[in-house]
């Protein structure tokens, strides 16, 4: 009789495949970062081990470049701290909208998947898990070879970021925020979902022009959740 349950081996290859379709063009988007973040530290003295150490342990792209445009001699500890904490602050957002659809898998592939948790994977694993129950090989799988991809494109950069140069020349830093728009896009439904957005937008947009980075991270989310529970209604969660 053939073994047609969702762990299978056969559905497990399916599902870490469409995992890794999916997030295929976030990965392309994440390459040039991950050169730059590696130059830039290879620039400050970091060794590439070092930097790929970072990339593996850290993991989170925007808080790594942050962190490394702002390290000087003396290092600012405080600064750097504040800022990483300021800007990561939405992954635990992330990770309590995903605990629900996770529920079912073991400890240790929750606590791996939330790891190698970014943008672009929560966004993707959310729609999946809208549509269908959320397997480990689709969360985790594809979340891994995010990883693989950002640490082995950061310590190429520290390797030869001097022969390729800046990659925001060619627009290359505005490829993530491309992604994560088309991402959110779909999510955006019905009016309520677009008015989180606009919230979300205008707070970030607003403070980033008055106090600069990273505090618009923080306004932005803040203000999607406020408008989130303003917008709320009882009888749309009854029926979704």
């Amino acid at each position: 009789m053939t073994d047609a349950s969702p762990d299978s081996a056969a559905s497990a290859f399916s599902e870490w495949r469409d995992g890794i379709a999916e997030l295929a063009p976030a990965m392309i988007a994440a390459m040039p970062l991950a050169l730059l973040y590696g130059a830039i530290a290879a620039g400050k003295g970091l060794s590439p081990f070092a930097v790929a150490l970072s990339s593996g342990l850290v993991f989170a792209g925007g808080a790594q470049l942050a962190a490394i445009e702002m390290w000087t001699s003396p290092v600012p500890v405080a600064g750097i701290i504040l800022s990483t904490v300021l800007i990561n602050a939405r992954y635990v957002l992330m990770a309590a909208s995903l605990a629900p659809k996770v529920g079912h898998m073991p400890i240790w592939a929750r606590l791996l998947g939330f790891h190698v948790l970014a943008d672009e994977n929560w966004a993707l694993a959310e729609r999946r898990a809208a549509a269908r129950r959320l397997t480990l090989a689709y969360f985790l799988g594809a979340g891994a070879v995010f990883w693989v991809n950002w640490v082995f494109f950061s310590w190429l950069g520290a390797i030869v970021g001097p022969l390729i140069g800046d990659p925001r020349r060619f627009g290359a830093d505005f490829a993530f925020t491309a992604i994560f728009i088309g991402l959110v896009a779909g999510f955006v439904t019905t009016r309520r979902h677009v008015a989180v957005v606009v919230a979300s937008a205008a707070a970030a947009t607003l403070v980033h022009q008055m106090l600069g980075s990273p505090w618009h991270v923080l306004a932005g989310a803040f203000a999607g959740m406020a408008m989130a529970v303003w917008v709320w209604r009882p009888e749309a969660e009854a029926l979704a």
